[in-house]
């Protein structure tokens, strides 16, 4: 892992310079949800986009992810709130350009299902920024596939 990212906490996925903001309703309940994003840590390659590998660290207080074109994350997990929130922040990457990063996960209810947001905040210098703005749509459809897979995921289990 090549460096080491400024320390941020939850109120970054309000204040940071770039939000992406994504937004997909799952057919499982907020605590299936729930579970899989915090709960089954190594699962998340198997229906998120892009993931190749996800493992807990410090007894669950961390992660380390790797993507299949082999970036690196070693991430602090910020808020666990059963049913109701996941975040993290990145504390080392082998990407470049990135200088502070947090994925916030909202679910609420919607109807028998979940209402899933996705934040993607973070900060870098213009080029990053301009680089992950014109990635949004990608990433907004990234978002909505994985979500689809993790309902399928979750509804053969």
């Amino acid at each position: 892992m090549a460096r080491r990212l400024r320390p941020v906490e939850l109120d970054f996925a309000e204040s940071a310079p770039l939000r992406l903001v994504f937004v997909a309703e799952a057919a499982a309940p907020p605590k299936a949800v729930y579970a899989a994003l915090a709960d089954d840590v190594e699962g998340w390659s198997c229906w998120f986009s892009g993931v190749s590998r996800s493992a807990p660290t410090d007894g669950g207080r961390g992660r380390d992810v790797r993507l299949a074109g082999g970036t690196r994350f070693a991430e602090t997990v910020l808020a666990a709130e059963p049913d109701e929130r996941y975040a993290y922040r990145v504390d080392a990457t082998n990407a470049p350009g990135v200088r502070a990063l947090l994925e916030d996960w909202r679910l609420t209810p919607a109807g028998t299902g979940t209402r899933v947001r996705w934040t993607f905040a973070a900060d870098g210098p213009a080029p990053f920024r301009l680089v992950l703005t014109l990635a949004r749509p990608g990433l907004g459809r990234a978002f909505r596939k994985s979500v689809r897979a993790l309902d399928r995921r979750l509804a053969d289990s």
